[in-house]
């Protein structure tokens, strides 16, 4: 059964409830028991390399990892192997999003800085809520067929965060960024832990570096938005402190850089992974050839700013996976009447064709990956309207409208993330050795990047989720979360 069947469904014969004992406070999060060898069996099989289609695919794992891929008369399945049946299928690498925000909420409450409406929920009502629902969102992202995610920015409990994540079954992969350092912070983010640090002068900058490298985070942020008046040459010193600091302790530093002289000028200071596209105008063959000289890893983030504008014209259009899977509280705000400074606003979510999005970063995206550029697929979720976990379907399917064929989204969407995770060695790809994250799907994704919604089971470390079994464990505050035993 695929992730749009009937939400209520209770899976019979696969699925175990009650598999593993959960405490109160760590509910959804499991042990896994050893298990004998899991073949995966007949599928269309996409490597993620974009290389790679092996058509009627053994895909041997045993505990966490991959220990075989190659067509069925290649691979010998040993004795005791439990049988997994995907003829008819196809498996493709776990969904990385290489752009999340756990402190975001994806409801129209998440933002004050851009929407401000504490008077119906004060800011600190919104982030302890957030918090609270750290495992459900969680568990929305497998249910989603995202199996890793990089938050690139965030408060101190970021590293709480990867800390659950890494102790709980049912949750995505995390790598995490700190509080992002920037020219300007809004004051409605000046709470005791704080998403966001202002840079006074390259002294402070380089003490707000060493004290969350301190942490050992994935990524160091940089936050640079030409709107507060800054210009990049202003910067240029406290980022170059930053990056020598990070620099010592080998870990790289990405930066929210939508402008194309502002994403030149810190590529050329040393910054390895561009959080966005570049919006503002074309890119040029310099810039190009400067990202694949240094490496840099070049994320989309084509959905987020589409969404914004639905926002603003109050009439947001969520796909059919972001109604089954978001968060329902996230999805019925948007079409509740919400306080503002004149009394009053609707936002409805609408079925209609959604907004065209800005045809530059579409361009730049085409161009950037036609040059060979390391590109990661990331949503940005958390913010506005861009929920966590489905949000990244409509990212892919952006991508697709730019004019990438679905293997280069494919591989943008796992390779790419692993290395924005600084984890390629382990993630991204199907082969050998790598961690058995993968998707089995019941429709053909080269046909329409779109069938990714199309999700029959999702596996994290070898262990198989069935995601309509996830969602309707969700509905049911009773049940815990649940396993697929074949």
């Amino acid at each position: 059964m695929n992730l749009f069947a009937f939400r209520g469904f209770a899976a019979r014969g696969l699925i175990v409830f009650a598999l593993f004992s959960v405490h109160a406070s760590t509910a959804f999060a499991s042990e896994p028991e050893p298990a004998s060898p899991l073949a995966i069996v007949g599928a269309t099989l996409i490597d993620g390399r974009g290389e790679i289609l092996v058509v009627d695919s053994v895909m041997l794992v045993a505990g966490e990892r991959i220990v075989a891929v190659g067509p069925r008369d290649t691979v010998k399945i040993p004795s005791g192997a439990r049988v997994f049946d995907a003829s008819g299928k196809w498996v493709v690498p776990g969904l990385i999003d290489a752009h999340v925000h756990f402190f975001l909420s994806g409801g129209i409450y998440a933002r004050p800085d851009i929407l401000d409406y504490q008077r119906v929920r004060p800011y600190s009502d919104e982030l302890a809520r957030t918090r609270a629902q750290l495992l459900e969102t969680f568990a929305r992202y497998i249910a989603s067929g995202v199996t890793s995610v990089v938050d690139v920015g965030g408060s101190y409990w970021n590293f709480d965060v990867r800390r659950i994540a890494r102790a709980t079954q049912l949750a995505p992969r995390v790598a995490v960024a700190g509080p992002l350092l920037a020219t300007r912070a809004s004051d409605v983010f000046a709470v005791e832990d704080p998403p966001i640090f202002a840079v006074e002068s390259p002294e402070h900058a380089r003490g707000l570096a060493r004290a969350q490298l301190a942490h050992e985070p994935d990524l160091v942020k940089l936050w640079l938005v030409s709107k507060f008046g800054h210009t990049i040459d202003d910067a240029l010193p406290w980022i170059g402190e930053v990056i020598d600091e990070a620099n010592t302790t080998g870990v790289r530093v990405a930066a929210h850089a939508t402008d194309l002289e502002v994403a030149r000028a810190v590529v050329a200071a040393g910054v390895r992974v561009l959080a966005h596209s570049v919006m503002d105008k074309p890119v040029d063959d310099e810039f190009i050839a400067l990202m694949k000289e240094n490496g840099v890893v070049y994320t989309t983030t084509l959905m987020v700013y589409a969404r914004y504008q639905e926002v603003f014209r109050r009439n947001v259009v969520l796909t059919e996976i972001e109604r089954l899977v978001a968060d329902p509280d996230i999805v019925d705000n948007f079409d509740a009447t919400i306080g503002g400074e004149k009394g009053g606003r609707r936002v409805r979510v609408r079925t209609q064709p959604p907004i065209a999005p800005n045809p530059i970063p579409l361009a730049n995206l085409t161009r950037v990956a036609d040059a060979g550029v390391f590109v990661a697929a990331g949503s940005d979720a958390g913010n506005i309207a861009t929920p966590h976990g489905p949000a990244l379907h409509r990212e892919l399917e952006l991508m697709s409208l730019a004019g990438v064929d679905s293997i280069r989204i494919l591989r943008a969407a796992s390779e790419g993330g692993a290395r924005v995770m600084g984890r390629f060695e382990d993630l991204g790809t199907l082969e050998p050795g790598k961690l058995a994250d993968f998707l089995i799907l019941d429709k053909d994704p080269l046909v329409d990047i779109r069938n990714t919604r199309h999700i029959h089971r999702v596996a994290k470390g070898g262990v198989l989720f069935d995601p309509t079994a996830i969602l309707a464990g969700l509905d049911s505050p009773n049940q815990t979360p649940t396993l697929v035993t074949e």
